[in-house]
């Protein structure tokens, strides 16, 4: 369990270079990532997020970028990006650092 938890955290790192083209904030800290699963132990990588809304001109552009930056962590053998819009995205979804960031603080 704890090399998934480390493996983890260096996708979280991965995905957080990854940003909305039209928000100063990243693709994790506005929430957008709703879950991170590892399957060992060749460590298949499932993320489920969501974008900002289902018209997001970024659509195309976010899933395909998270999935280059978590497929270039070295231990990750392949990446599966699945995007929902259950349950729809809202601002408390962000963390603390984005809203401040954002001015919702």
């Amino acid at each position: 369990m704890e090399n998934t938890e480390g493996l983890k955290d260096k996708i979280v790192t991965a995905i957080k270079t990854v940003y909305d083209p039209e928000i100063p904030v990243d693709v994790f800290e506005l929430g957008l990532i709703y879950d991170i699963n590892i399957i060992p132990p060749l460590n298949k990588v499932h993320v489920l997020m969501t974008l900002t809304t289902p018209s997001c001109p970024s659509a195309e552009q976010i899933p395909g970028e998270i999935e280059q930056v978590v497929k270039a962590v070295e231990e990750v053998s392949e990446v599966e990006i699945e995007l929902t819009f259950e349950p729809p995205y809202t601002t408390d979804m962000m963390s603390e650092e984005a809203k401040l960031e954002l001015g919702f603080l």
